[in-house]
């Protein structure tokens, strides 16, 4: 059996040079770079629902949502990744004085796909929670109605809801916006053979 090579450790100036002019995104993971999988149609539709409603449901509030456009930085573990969506309240607290990288989201939504599933519920939720202001976790299903929500409690303890019909509604606590499953999945097809992208 062939002896795999131990992966390349970069500095995160490194990792921010390289992302500054990439053709494809990549995630920083502790000195190593990964870099991350094509999203499906679905994957794609579901994150602009959520986007564009809450860019609509918080105009005039004190937070804004973003893009997976935009890098998270999370010090304690040393991981720059890309949320699909999050919501900052207040000013965003940038890194460094980057404008391309942001310590800050109160709300983060990600939408999950076969191969990233177990990454975004058990190690990126662990790494997430590391964040002062991060009290809420939305979890999206792209193959079927399915939503898993997080709720950080004034005592520190994280609640969870799933809902799994269209007739469902999703009560955001951190920015009191409710959103129903109609809205998330508008437009998608759910299909018996979905394949990855």
């Amino acid at each position: 059996m062939l002896a795999q090579s131990p992966p390349k450790i970069h500095t995160p100036e490194e990792y921010r040079q390289l992302e500054a002019t990439a053709e494809f995104r990549h995630e920083y993971r502790d000195g190593v770079i990964v870099k991350m999988p094509g999203g499906t149609i679905n994957h794609n539709r579901i994150t602009g629902n959520v986007y564009a409603f809450l860019k609509f449901a918080l105009r005039g509030k004190d937070a804004e949502p973003f893009t997976s456009d935009l890098r998270l930085w999370i010090p304690q573990f040393r991981r720059g990744t890309y949320p699909d969506v999050m919501v900052i309240r207040g000013e965003p607290i940038f890194h460094e004085g980057r404008q391309d990288e942001v310590l800050n989201p109160s709300l983060i939504v990600e939408v999950l796909s076969k191969s990233t599933e177990e990454f975004d519920l058990e190690d990126k939720f662990r790494f997430y929670r590391s964040i002062p202001q991060f009290c809420e976790y939305v979890l999206i299903n792209q193959y079927e109605f399915w939503v898993q929500h997080y709720l950080k409690t004034d005592a520190r303890q994280w609640l969870f809801q799933d809902y799994t019909t269209a007739e469902d509604t999703v009560s955001l606590g951190s920015i009191d916006v409710e959103i129903s499953l109609c809205d998330i999945y508008e437009g998608i097809k759910f299909s018996s053979e979905a394949v990855e992208g």
